[in-house]
């Protein structure tokens, strides 16, 4: 019988939802095995990160810098969701290379394009086909913007497990009720309860397997909203921002995050370095980095990034001023905004049981696809 490594990646899942949230399965699990506090990748988003977990690799190893980014050479902006953007090798196609079965399941259909390469079976909520539906306790998805559509994908991966046997199965949800809601709501609470007792019928289903658990990034409350472009050109600096958390599921975050690429205009690159000077004296920002910069201190993807990064403090958010004005004022976000992308939500669980985890260092979200690869995936 195949023993299974089940790795779950809550998304957004801050560890103050932990902390004010009652999850008697999970704080059993890392009781009986080991529950601690790591850090995520830099830009803290999604897709950065998703990929740095399946690859167990740094952006400038994988090529995912960011959601969402400026082709350079053409102008044009696009998503980062498709498998053909990745440079390193996943998981899943390690697994295939071994003649191992693997499952990929998500409640964004994004990440399904983006990480299925490999996969033997690959399921979305937003995808989801008839014969996992049928299944006992899965049913129709709920919507993506809901409390409970997580539940559904970690039912669904439970489900498939009982149908198929996979080496390594990897689940991924949705940060709609962290972006929502406080950890201190009860909608939290109820999100965390969905969560948690899914977890835990899977692994009373499934006692056997060793499971992982982390989060792609956390969350924080935004209140300031700052455009970049306006900063720049008051000086008379011509440059394009690229909002690095941008995707499809607009109603999350507006796509406003704490963190920018900023590509110089073509007849102004001579003054990136008055353009960086002019950023790190603007309020509501922490860091400016250079695009060699970024590569040394955020690992980046060098071809793959603005001219210049920038990343915001814990309250502010990056985007156009027009926001702002339509809402009334300047600086402000949309009403009970929670975003992310800043380094002020790299702080993330690293749960871990019943595995070979001796010797074994988690300090980071993507040393869980580092075990996959030397503990489940060694040749």
């Amino acid at each position: 019988m195949t023993k299974t490594t089940v790795v779950v990646t809550i998304d957004g899942f801050d560890p103050d939802y932990l902390d004010a949230c009652d999850a008697p399965n999970l704080q059993e699990l890392g009781r009986k095995g080991f529950l601690k506090i790591g850090k995520s990748m830099m830009p803290s988003v999604t897709n950065v990160n998703n990929v740095s977990l399946v690859t167990a690799s740094y952006p400038e190893v994988h090529g995912i810098s960011s959601n969402y980014r400026m082709i350079r050479e053409t102008g044009e902006e696009i998503y980062m969701e498709s498998g053909e953007y990745i440079l390193a090798e996943t998981m899943f196609q390690r697994a295939t290379k071994l003649g191992k079965r693997s499952v990929l399941v998500t409640s964004k259909d994004k990440l399904r394009t983006l990480l299925s390469d490999g996969a033997t079976i690959t399921v979305s909520s937003e995808q989801a086909p008839e014969w996992v539906v049928a299944g006992p306790k899965v049913g129709e998805p709920p919507e993506i913007y809901s409390l409970e559509v997580n539940g559904w994908s970690i039912n669904a991966a439970n489900y498939i497990m009982t149908q198929h046997e996979a080496d390594l199965v990897y689940i991924t949800t949705t940060d709609y009720a962290m972006h929502t809601y406080a950890p201190d709501a009860p909608e939290s609470q109820q999100h965390i309860t969905i969560l948690d007792n899914a977890i835990g019928e899977l692994l009373e289903t499934h006692p056997d397997t060793t499971f992982l658990l982390t989060a792609d990034h956390g969350m924080s409350a935004k209140s300031r909203l700052l455009d970049l472009n306006d900063v720049l050109s008051a000086h008379g600096i011509r440059a394009v921002q690229v909002p690095i958390i941008k995707d499809r599921y607009v109603v999350h975050h507006s796509n406003l995050g704490g963190c920018m690429f900023i590509y110089m205009d073509p007849e102004h690159t001579g003054r990136t370095d008055e353009a960086m000077k002019i950023l790190r004296e603007t309020p509501g920002i922490d860091d400016v980095y250079s695009r060699e910069g970024a590569v040394e201190k955020l690992n980046l993807y060098h071809e793959r990034i603005g001219d210049i990064v920038v990343t915001g403090d814990k309250e502010t958010v990056f985007g156009p001023s027009k926001l702002s004005r339509d809402l009334g004022g300047d600086g402000k976000v949309p009403s009970g905004l929670r975003s992310h992308a800043s380094a002020h939500e790299q702080d993330i669980p690293l749960l871990g049981y019943n595995g070979d985890f001796e010797g074994f260092d988690f300090s980071e979200n993507r040393d869980i696809g580092r075990y996959v690869f030397e503990r489940t995936l060694a040749d």
